[in-house]
């Protein structure tokens, strides 16, 4: 079939079929626990951001063009100057070990059957060497780490030096943490990591873990005092890979990493886990598309529920999409294999978003693909 078929996806509950994300998240959140699933689930504050994340898609409309031969639909474009199977990949979000004992290495596993690429967290609970001998086992895609600017600039060096001998692309610098938004439920919660799961990557064992709480934790190793003019140069003397920086929500910071010679921008709140009240990710998506004007890449996270969240954010100018919490939900179901089962239903959907839309290639989606739903409830093309 053209369109490729559905994914329905029989589990121990023969009535139980998962065709969407939504329904990912709904079988997911019945395996996790009430502290790891308000943990993943969660945003900060008011939940304003993390909701309006994938309220924001709604704004738009398609606009379809008809009697288009879309029999050979390519799906592929480029990333890290790699080909992908299709525009999105599986952020860095850590503690999947906490979903699924597969954790980051299923993962990475499934982005490689998938041929998307995946980021590192710094709070993986294996190690990029480990990440990456797993994703090697099935094929060859491109992994970042994500790295936070650190107190301990020894430490900062070990990962760099690591993640450039294990062969990872680029560095996400994460900008947007000076430090942790405000996370009511982990505080009345007292979430702390599962006993027995490290964070290899930032060399914290179980026992120095546990310790503490998340948010003392990262005050004690982040270094709040960062900036664009100290901590660029100090990457770019110690490394090759490519400069990423994610976080950005704005046309300044898109044209200060243009000038700091960054090789490209992830528009991304973090999941809504940080500042709750800034603009979604795909409101602040087109402002950052036109500072940028071609000149580095822009990929964004936030709120991507399906393929056609996919077509959207593309239309309006991105390179790539990433997503965090669908990984969790497919870990959390089934291990790597519900992983497998989340790439596969939004590739599935993005494909036949653009069949429906006369899209015969990724080039093809663009702004005449989409209207915007203003203020007044007019329909305007964009």
């Amino acid at each position: 079939m053209a369109g490729g078929a559905p994914v329905p996806v029989p589990t121990s509950d023969p009535d139980e079929k998962i065709l969407s994300i939504a329904d990912l998240e709904k079988a997911a959140s019945t395996k996790l626990g009430k502290t790891a699933r308000e943990f993943y689930n969660s945003g900060s504050t008011d939940q304003v951001t993390i909701h309006e994340n994938s309220t924001a898609f709604s704004k738009y409309r398609l606009r379809p063009r008809v009697l288009v031969d879309v029999s050979g639909v390519d799906t592929s474009t480029t990333a890290f100057g790699r080909s992908i199977s299709f525009p999105l990949s599986v952020s860095p979000a850590g503690l999947q070990a906490m979903a699924h004992p597969d954790g980051e290495l299923g993962t990475s596993k499934a982005c490689a059957r998938k041929g998307v690429n995946m980021a590192i967290s710094s709070f993986s609970n294996h190690s990029i060497e480990d990440v990456r001998s797993a994703a090697a086992e099935i094929g060859s895609i491109d992994h970042a780490v994500q790295l936070y600017t650190m107190r301990d600039r020894e430490l900062e060096e070990r990962i760099i030096r690591k993640a450039e001998a294990a062969g990872c692309k680029a560095i996400f610098l994460t900008a947007d943490s000076p430090v942790l938004g405000v996370r009511y439920n982990e505080w009345r919660n007292d979430f702390r990591t599962p006993e027995g799961l490290e964070f290899p990557v930032i060399e914290w064992t179980s026992e120095e873990v546990r310790s503490r709480t998340h948010d003392s934790g990262f005050v004690a190793f982040n270094d709040d005092s960062h900036s664009w003019a100290r901590d660029i140069p100090w990457l770019k003397a110690r490394t090759k890979m490519q400069i990423w920086i994610k976080g950005v929500l704005t046309a300044e910071d898109t044209e200060l990493a243009v000038e700091h010679g960054c090789d490209g921008i992830i528009v991304s709140n973090h999941g809504g886990r940080q500042l709750d009240g800034v603009m979604p990710t795909l409101d602040a998506l087109p402002e950052c598309v036109e500072a940028a004007n071609g000149r580095i890449a822009v990929h964004v996270d936030g709120g991507f529920r399906s393929g056609t969240d996919i077509f959207k954010a593309l239309a309006l100018g991105a390179n790539c999409c990433w997503v965090g919490r669908p990984a969790i939900w497919g870990l959390a179901y089934d291990g790597e294999a519900g992983v497998d089962l989340m790439l596969e239903t939004m590739h599935n959907e993005f494909r036949r978003c653009m069949q429906l839309t006369g899209c015969r290639t990724v080039k093809d989606i663009n702004k005449t693909c989409l209207a915007r739903i203003n203020a007044d409830g007019i329909l305007k093309r964009l």
